[in-house]
């Protein structure tokens, strides 16, 4: 007798962790009060169903941001801030990670609200500020970037410029057109490169 194969289980358990997560975003973005039925209501699945996959509301939010961070390193990544004159590549960059920011704000902004650990935040925020470190040490490798500051400085800066972006968006007060504008152009003058794009 042929054994059953589990594999179109798995896909749509995918499915489904995808429907949640999405649902979660745009659910809690608007309702931070709102209930794991409200967000299963939202993902065409039970509350039964939410539950087999995230045993409570926090570790449904811990799932969103996991994910929003996995989204946006793979953005980076994407836009190889590796290559090219490091003006250019660190515009890259921020332009990257700000796609993922802007779709998450509102919910990223409530999160850091109630869980405002700076070393927390620092930590969770690791994979992305260590690709803006390299970039950063090449940039003033090739006389591009200032060197007057630490770097532990000028990253923390960008963080905290990323969050104040984000927060304008996510009280209404800046279009993410505009937003994401401003903080590139911010970061560009905070690391001294914003003369060098053209």
């Amino acid at each position: 007798m042929a054994r059953t194969v589990h594999r179109p289980r798995r896909a749509d358990a995918e499915r489904s962790i995808a429907s949640i997560l999405d649902a979660a975003v745009d659910v809690l973005s608007e309702r931070p009060e709102a209930s794991m039925e409200d967000i299963a209501g939202a993902a065409g699945v039970s509350r039964q169903t939410v539950y087999a996959h995230y045993s409570s509301r926090e570790a449904l939010v811990d799932a969103v941001a996991e994910r929003a961070m996995a989204q946006a390193v793979a953005a980076i990544d994407a836009a190889e801030p590796e290559r090219g004159p490091p003006a250019e590549a660190l515009a890259r960059l921020v332009a990257a990670s700000w796609q993922t920011l802007e779709r998450h704000a509102r919910l990223l902004e409530r999160m850091q609200a109630q869980r405002g650990d700076g070393e927390q935040l620092h930590a969770f925020h690791g994979p992305i500020l260590a690709r803006l470190e390299r970039l950063i040490r090449r940039g003033r490798r090739a006389g591009v970037f200032d060197r007057k500051q630490p770097i532990t400085w000028l990253l923390a800066t960008v963080l905290a410029l990323s969050h104040a972006a984000a927060g304008e968006v996510g009280a209404g007060r800046m279009k993410p057109e505009a937003a994401g504008a401003a903080l590139n152009h911010s970061i560009l003058r905070v690391l001294g490169a914003d003369s060098h794009i053209r």
